[in-house]
């Protein structure tokens, strides 16, 4: 779905709440409290709606990432498609130009909007080939050298990806082989086919029991076959692209909430209903207050 599609399409907040509604409700409008559908409508205008069995007063965004907002609908819509479709991801910065709002509106709306796209905590686990690397990304190291004495300023991503499957980044305290093997552990089936990595001597440790391969990027060898990490490795050049071209800067803190959004849109990238799915992730998703964010 284009911009111009959405803003023909959705121009009123009433028809934002009507795509809301069948989203949340596909059903059937249901009471957020007590789940029955014995509803009267209080207001039209402003689809207020009333549960006479546990005596409540709501509308499609109670209790969603749109309540009490003073942001029209179209403007939540319009930022939504912005960042589910900017495959490098976009900026508070640049949204602040793009809708005409304050960068703090900006900025709180797109880590709402990062918030909806997190994941399920649940999900399967990868099979197959799969690819797993780690990454550094942040500032410049700190002290001579890159020996032990070096300092580092930087963050570890860790990024595993089954081949035609599914990425997951994740924000790691170190690259040590008990870290990598709990990563592996978590999302990892045991019978997996065979894990790829390079030669990094914390997989070797890490990976246990399972098939390992290993490409020698130190003895420039990068494809052996179908052994190589260019799928993972694929990914965390978008990540980095996404960072210095995008963002510019990300601190550690919030880190993991732009992982999430670049996995779940990494993910959905070739589903043509990635706009629905995104909107549906929002008005199914946790309320992030902004004392919550800035904590």
């Amino acid at each position: 779905m284009t911009i111009i599609e959405v803003n023909n399409l959705f121009d009123t907040d009433t028809k934002c709440r009507e795509l809301l509604a069948r989203l949340r409700w596909p059903s059937g409008h249901e009471c957020p409290r007590c789940h029955t559908q014995d509803l009267v409508p209080l207001n039209t205008a402003k689809e207020l709606i009333y549960c006479k069995a546990c005596d409540y007063q709501f509308t499609v965004t109670a209790g969603t990432i749109f309540h009490d907002s003073h942001l029209p609908l179209t403007t939540w819509f319009t930022v939504a498609l912005l960042l589910c479709e900017a495959r490098k991801g976009m900026s508070a910065n640049q949204i602040k130009r793009t809708v005409g709002v304050s960068y703090k509106t900006a900025w709180y709306l797109c880590h709402r909007i990062r918030h909806a796209m997190k994941e399920a905590s649940e999900r399967p686990m990868l099979d197959g080939t799969v690819e797993m690397d780690e990454t550094y990304v942040g500032g410049h190291n700190r002290g001579a050298g890159r020996g032990l004495g070096a300092r580092t300023n930087k963050e570890v991503v860790i990024g595993i990806r089954q081949r035609d499957g599914d990425l997951r980044f994740f924000h790691a305290e170190d690259a040590k082989s008990g870290t990598l093997a709990r990563y592996i552990r978590e999302n990892i089936s045991t019978d997996v086919d065979v894990i790829v990595t390079d030669s990094f001597p914390a997989y070797k440790y890490a990976v246990g029991r399972a098939k390992h391969e290993t490409v020698d990027h130190r003895a420039k060898e990068y494809v052996r076959g179908d052994i190589y990490t260019n799928t993972v490795e694929s990914a965390f050049s978008l990540l980095k692209r996404g960072i210095m071209g995008s963002w510019h800067k990300v601190s550690a803190k919030h880190l993991p909430a732009y992982l999430d959004e670049m996995t779940f849109r990494f993910n959905r990238r070739k589903r043509s209903d990635l706009f629905l799915d995104t909107l549906r992730h929002m008005i199914t998703a946790p309320t992030l207050t902004f004392e919550k964010l800035t904590a």
